[in-house]
């Protein structure tokens, strides 16, 4: 995309957020006025964030099409397990163990458990921060049945029916039985939203307490160091390859809502349910890939078979799972592989590897990085040196001397707390080295 383009549509998203936190605090405010009907907060609202942003202009419908308008939507689609979406065949979504899942998720709920009897849930809302003024007027859901992947949508066409909404997911999810649950951010939002939204309506939340992957988490692990963004959207191209467009900036959508529930025009909607759809496909995509990923590389590291990139991701997840013995073990094959490794990534695993080699004292391989990260000017690598040598071998010349060093790289450098660090440090050494000749002396 050119410069010109992409500056343009930054500002079109970035003008969009700001209407839509616009939209939501004034929705909040209105919301607590207890006098006023759902259409006349509606009204206010629109009278209130509408003017001067040349918005579609204002339709009255036909009586006969408000008739026809239901209160609550139901939308399905459906997938044949040979499908693909992008690279990633969506029938291996069925393949991924419990004990992957496990991990993923870092639940040991999911013993047992795997993605035939899961929901992979995807909210759009009228607004993004959360708490009793934000409507989740789109529910979408996908899940594995009868030899396809499904996805349903329940879509809020009148605000004033959200009991409505409410119990009939209620009766679906019950129906369907499911067990765990799939999401992208879900544990921050999405999930909290929902049981807000069930209490006020005063009916038991049928998802709640159910095993939870939140792939957020373990997409971060995995890729925040390889890609830009860990935006579902843009992992969903960059991994599993799929031909996804910027459908509508999210932004947008809290926006498009509230037009269509003044004017009826159901176009305003068309790409609000394209977009969830697609995010929910998206999310199955990324859940596969993560899950091939880990699979595939704890078992080929030790035949240097990966990506390095990849094992460093892979690494950092079972670092976050409290397996250091594979955390490590991939990390130096991530090291030892090398091809394609950043700089940056490369020190970030050579300092996990020092730390963790300095907590087991293990000091040979400890020294080992240290005195790389040295030789490269890296400033910690002189303190953690000049430690090793106070307080382990007892050389204190040596610590001295290295102190001195990265005093003068901090110095170069113009870290002035780095600065006063190395001074106490080699003040304090100094100290000592004058009390033990002392003590000699006598």
């Amino acid at each position: 995309m050119p410069l010109e383009d992409k500056l343009k549509q930054l500002r079109r998203e970035r003008d969009a957020r700001s209407h839509a936190r616009s939209v939501e605090s004034t929705w909040e405010k209105i919301d607590e006025d207890a006098g006023l009907t759902v259409k006349q907060k509606l009204e206010r609202l629109i009278s209130l964030t509408d003017k001067g942003r040349g918005l579609a202009p204002r339709t009255e419908a036909r009586p006969a099409e408000i008739k026809r308008r239901e209160p609550v939507q139901v939308f399905e689609n459906s997938y044949v397990l040979a499908a693909n979406y992008g690279q990633i065949p969506i029938s291996m979504g069925l393949q991924i163990p419990a004990d992957i899942l496990g991990f993923l998720s870092r639940e040991a709920a999911f013993d047992g458990l795997d993605l035939s009897t899961a929901v992979f849930l995807d909210l759009e809302t009228t607004g993004l921060a959360g708490g009793t003024g934000t409507v989740p007027f789109l529910v979408g859901l996908a899940y594995f049945r009868d030899e396809r992947f499904k996805v349903t949508q329940f879509f809020l066409n009148e605000m004033a029916e959200e009991d409505r909404l409410v119990r009939e997911l209620a009766q679906f999810v019950q129906d369907m039985g499911f067990k765990s649950i799939v999401t992208y951010n879900g544990k921050a939002f999405d999930m909290p939203l929902v049981e807000t939204r069930f209490a006020m309506h005063r009916t038991p939340c049928p998802l709640r307490g159910l095993p939870h992957l939140d792939f957020l988490f373990s997409a971060r692990s995995l890729w925040k160091h390889k890609y830009d963004s860990c935006r579902l959207f843009n992992l969903a191209q960059q991994i599993c390859q799929a031909e996804r467009s910027e459908d509508i900036p999210g932004a947008e959508i809290p926006l498009r809502y509230f037009q269509y529930i003044r004017s009826g025009d159901f176009s305003l909607i068309d790409p609000i349910l394209y977009h969830n759809q697609e995010d929910l496909l998206s999310l199955l995509g990324v859940v596969v890939a993560g899950a091939i990923l880990v699979e595939r590389h704890r078992a080929s590291a030790a035949r240097g078979e990966a990506d390095a990139m990849d094992l460093f991701g892979v690494a950092k997840l079972f670092e976050k799972a409290g397996d250091a013995t594979k955390s490590v073990a991939l990390l130096e094959q991530a090291l030892a592989q090398g091809r394609g490794l950043t700089a940056e990534v490369s020190q970030v695993a050579r300092k996990k590897l020092s730390h963790h080699f300095k907590k087991n004292k293990d000091w040979d391989k400890a020294l080992s990085f240290w005195q790389e990260a040295a030789a490269g000017d890296e400033i910690e690598s002189f303190r953690e040196l000049s430690m090793y040598f106070e307080h382990t071998s007892k050389d204190l010349d040596e610590a001295v001397r290295i102190a001195t060093e990265g005093l003068a790289l901090a110095k170069e450098k113009r870290i002035f707390a780095v600065e006063k660090d190395f001074e106490r440090r080699i003040a304090r050494i100094k100290g000592k080295m004058a009390r033990g000749k002392g003590a000699a002396k006598s």
